[in-house]
């Protein structure tokens, strides 16, 4: 292993590689010196301080030695200027740089201009200073925006727990607490330091929320599964009465009662999924099988009704053709006919019910009017009335025409318009009380 060399005395340099320049841009002579005894000394404002020797070596070999370490050591300063100035580097990392840096250059043993070597230093201090207020201000900034991501995980986390039960969409509202813890974790991981009580209080607004949702989740599922053991109970409850009623031929008491099991079905809630697929399975088969059933006769039925309805169409014809009555009693006698027919008919389908039975309703009110006029007109009693009022009628509208024969020869046109209105009153209730007694064929 060589020898270290002593301090302040420099080994001979190697041989430089050819070609290579040798000479330092520092000129040594102008910044130091060397003593009679090989030491070297470099100037200073406050005066001259030694630096080493070099020993074996001319005075300007030496100069030139010291200086080049100056301009080496001037470079080294330069370049972390320049990484300060012009690169990404932290103001941590060139701080670090700069404290071994000055080491270096406290005392150093080179031979130049201190005091710019000094200034350059204090540039590159000044340099971090600046860089360390920009990084401060972008981790003020990354913190204000971490501070935001943070405070909205926790306000939409409280939103999400702060959701009525009966509106929560479970499934979805747990995803979304699942990846709001996500977010969490990750601004943890890569965003911006927050101070411990500001994160603290965030992280126990958040955890309350989670907590408070999970046990609302708790209490909803744990309802539920309540609600799903009744619902279930009470369904097959009507199960067993649904398929009791299957094989039933009493057709119109059971479809009421399959409406009445519906309706309770309906209001029963829902079971587990599973359970009540099952159960309306076996509900739905009893009902159908019971309609079914109940269509077939009823497309027999069908058939039968058709044929009356066919039957009823002929009869209906027959009692239109009474009409107008001319002669009441065979009419009546026909429509008599008409009707035992008409009963011993059947029934017709349900769609033409209504326009069959209006029409043979039109027919029998015909008959009953004509029936009822004859009866009014052979009424002694009340063809004596109609007459005692004709006769009333004609006394006061004799007596009217005397009044109006009185009012036109006193020339008084009020009186006489008056006694005009009064008989033309009177003459029209005598020609209608006359057309009555007509109808008794007096």
């Amino acid at each position: 292993m060589p020898a270290r060399p002593r301090p302040g005395v420099v080994p001979a340099p190697s041989a430089p590689p050819p070609g290579a320049s040798t000479a330092p841009a520092t000129d040594g002579s102008r910044w130091g010196r060397v003593g009679a005894d090989g030491t070297v000394f470099v100037r200073t404002g406050d005066g001259e301080r030694a630096v080493g020797s070099y020993p074996g070596a001319s005075d300007e070999e030496a100069l030139a030695l010291f200086a080049r370490k100056y301009d080496d050591l001037h470079a080294t300063v330069e370049l972390l200027l320049q990484r300060v100035t012009q690169t990404d580097l932290s103001a941590q990392e060139a701080q670090a740089a700069l404290k071994a840096l000055r080491e270096h250059t406290a005392e150093p043993a080179v031979i130049g201009d201190l005091e710019a070597l000094a200034a350059k230093v204090e540039q590159v201090e000044q340099a971090i200073a600046g860089r360390r207020k920009v990084e401060d201000e972008h981790r003020a900034e990354a913190r204000a925006e971490s501070l935001a991501r943070r405070e909205e995980v926790v306000a939409e986390a409280e939103r999400v727990a702060g959701q009525r039960p009966e509106k929560v969409q479970w499934k979805a509202s747990g995803a979304r607490m699942r990846a709001l813890l996500e977010e969490w974790k990750t601004q943890q991981r890569s965003g911006a330091r927050l101070d411990k009580p500001t994160e603290n209080a965030l992280w126990q607004r958040f955890s309350a929320a989670r907590n408070r949702f999970d046990k609302a989740r708790r209490a909803w599922f744990s309802e539920l599964e309540e609600q799903h053991t009744e619902a279930k109970a009470t369904k097959e409850r009507l199960v067993k009465e649904a398929e009791a009623l299957a094989t039933s031929k009493d057709w119109g008491p059971t479809a009421t009662a399959y409406k009445k099991l519906m309706d309770r079905w309906r209001a029963a809630g829902r079971a587990a999924r599973a359970d009540d697929d099952a159960l309306w399975a076996r509900f739905k088969a009893a009902q159908d099988t019971f309609f079914a059933a109940k269509d077939e006769v009823n497309a027999v039925q069908q058939k039968e009704f058709e044929a009356n309805l066919a039957v009823k169409e002929e009869l209906l014809a027959e009692a239109q053709g009474i009409l107008p009555v001319t002669d009441l009693e065979a009419a009546k006698s026909a429509l008599r006919g008409i009707q035992d027919r008409w009963d011993a008919a059947g029934k017709v389908p349900r769609k033409d019910i209504d326009r069959m039975e209006k029409g043979m309703r039109r027919v029998e009110q015909a008959v009953r009017e004509a029936d009822e006029k004859r009866w009014r007109s052979s009424n002694p009693e009340a063809a004596a009335r109609a007459q005692s009022l004709v006769d009333q009628l004609e006394g006061q509208v004799a007596g009217m025409r005397d009044d109006l024969a009185r009012a036109e020869a006193s020339g008084d046109e009020r009186t006489i318009a008056s006694a005009r209105s009064a008989l033309e009153a009177r003459e029209q209730w005598l020609a209608q009380a006359r057309a009555g007694v007509e109808e008794f064929g007096s």
